[in-house]
């Protein structure tokens, strides 16, 4: 065996002493971030640890330091008593949903949910004995849970709708669902565990995208679930152990890198977007801006109580126009990348009629519907990229 030193006793042969080598070796010094292990196999202290998988973490699969670090982080963040980790956002849903229900459940679902998780529930939920059923999110809490039948084991919200901005009243939605023994889940992405935390409005299952603001750069996939009920806690657990989810120690590091400076990211984020949205609200060409931080938007007043801040998403429709004018003005844009996902550093720009489409419920928002991510540009710079924009959308109508 190796000793303390890290070093194989000189008697054993050379191939032998380089695959023992090192491995006694310990941290050379306290970093201010956790160590990055990388391993699949966990080397356990003795024979009795091999079978004990409530006593000891037996395998790699199972999260090492930096997965561990960030884990603690994001309970902090979300007031949590647990969190998984999953490689993706939509894994992280798809990951809760799973977990919880079974076939010949019901599950309502918010009509402006993000449309990867829609898919799921169409696709996968419905082929294993799931009843998907979407909701308005402006329906009252009491019709919405009212409306519940007797098969309802969840109800799936997303506040704000990451397009049109809707919100909904998720203290009461969850007071009313837990009387009838129905859990809720708030896809939290928007606010960011920071901004808004859904485990303390009374909501079951707090997900997020960690890819979006957490990660801040536009370069990592993860997502994540918190819970406080000791149920809920065991049965994340199981569903990430029994599906297989996991993530690097690498990925992790960076999610925790981020999570450091989050509150400083959104602060800009929160500002500039408000000082664009109000712009944009003066604008002949805008009909209506969906900020709901912006005093008299769509849901300002739930986004007053319930939320401590705003991040740098929202939308805004345009006057009617063709289809070649909405092309014009977002070709034109310069500083605007023209990308899907958000919460990153640099602004983005995309039309969202096309993917309204699914929707059974459609209001009228006046115009084609385009969604801005404000990145930590100057908001003036942004501003004048988006008079460009306005100028081209003129010319083409």
């Amino acid at each position: 065996m190796p000793s303390k030193s890290g070093r194989p006793p000189s008697d054993l042969r050379a191939e032998t002493r380089l695959v023992h080598a090192g491995h006694g070796a310990g941290l050379a010094a306290k970093t201010v971030g956790p160590p990055v292990q990388k391993g699949s196999t966990v080397l356990l202290p003795d024979a009795a640890s091999l079978y004990d998988d409530l006593g000891q973490l037996t395998y790699g699969r199972q999260g090492l330091s930096a997965q561990f670090a960030l884990q603690a982080a994001l309970a902090e963040l979300e007031n949590a008593r647990a969190v998984t980790l999953y490689p993706s956002g939509l894994s992280a849903l798809t990951g809760a949903l799973i977990a919880v229900l079974k076939t010949g459940d019901e599950v309502l679902v918010t009509d402006v949910i993000y449309k990867p998780t829609r898919r799921f529930c169409d696709h996968v939920l419905k082929r294993f004995g799931v009843t998907v059923r979407y909701f308005d999110p402006r329906q009252p809490p009491d019709e919405l849970v009212g409306g519940a039948s007797d098969a309802t084991r969840l109800i799936l919200m997303e506040s704000p709708g990451s397009l049109s901005f809707e919100l909904q009243d998720l203290p009461r939605v969850a007071e009313l669902a837990r009387a009838r023994n129905i859990l809720t889940v708030a896809d939290n992405t928007w606010g960011a565990g920071y901004l808004m935390r859904p485990l303390d409005l009374g909501v079951d299952i707090s997900v997020q995208a960690l890819t979006k603001y957490v990660g801040g750069h536009s370069d990592v996939f993860m997502g994540s679930v918190a819970v406080n009920d000791p149920k809920l806690v065991r049965a994340m657990d199981d569903g990430v152990t029994n599906l297989g989810w996991a993530v690097n120690g690498e990925d992790a590091y960076q999610m925790l890198r981020g999570l450091r400076t989050l509150p400083t990211r959104l602060a800009r984020h929160g500002q500039s977007a408000l000082a664009v949205a109000a712009w944009l609200k003066q604008r002949p060409e805008v009909v209506e801006v969906f900020h709901p931080a912006l005093a008299g938007a769509r849901g300002h007043e739930l986004w007053a109580r319930d939320f401590a801040g705003a991040s740098g998403l929202f939308a805004f429709s345009l006057r009617p126009a063709t289809d070649l004018a909405v092309n014009a003005f977002l070709d034109a844009l310069e500083l605007f990348g023209l990308g899907f996902s958000w919460g990153g550093f640099e602004s983005l720009a995309i039309s969202c009629d096309p993917q309204l489409k699914v929707r059974k419920f459609r209001p009228q928002y006046g115009g084609p519907l385009m969604r801005l991510n404000i990145g930590l540009e100057d908001p003036a710079d942004l501003i004048a990229d988006l008079e460009h924009g306005f100028a081209a959308y003129a010319a083409a109508t």
